[in-house]
């Protein structure tokens, strides 16, 4: 089993930065990619960024590509989303999920944090 904990959310200026945090604990994640999603009220949930927990090239949709980053600490079982440049349409709950390598759907996740991005 994965538990996986969100932090950081919050209301932001546009154009502001923010930082979340995923901590995972459980199960090793050596063979797991670590995802973030999110969730805008009346819209389906939507990929954002992952990266494998052993690193490799991360990856970004297009609506965040050179404003957001994905990038994790080994040592503290963490993963964060560095969101800079944000918009108002960035607003969302942010959810961390995690699915093994082989896997075809993220079958973990935690429990979401609230970013708001005010004009």
């Amino acid at each position: 089993q994965v538990q996986l904990v969100e932090s950081g959310g919050g209301l932001v200026q546009a154009g502001g930065s923010l930082r979340l945090s995923c901590a995972a604990s459980g199960r090793t994640l050596s063979g797991y990619f670590m995802g973030w999603f999110r969730q805008a009220p009346g819209k389906e949930r939507e990929f954002v960024a992952r990266i494998t927990w052993s690193g490799g090239t991360p990856r970004y949709a297009d609506s965040v590509k050179d404003r957001f980053s994905i990038f994790r600490d080994s040592a503290k079982k963490t993963v964060y989303l560095q969101m800079n440049s944000l918009k108002t349409e960035d607003t969302a709950v942010y959810y961390c999920g995690a699915k093994p390598l082989t896997g075809l759907e993220y079958n973990y996740w935690g429990q979401g944090t609230q970013v708001t991005v005010s004009s």
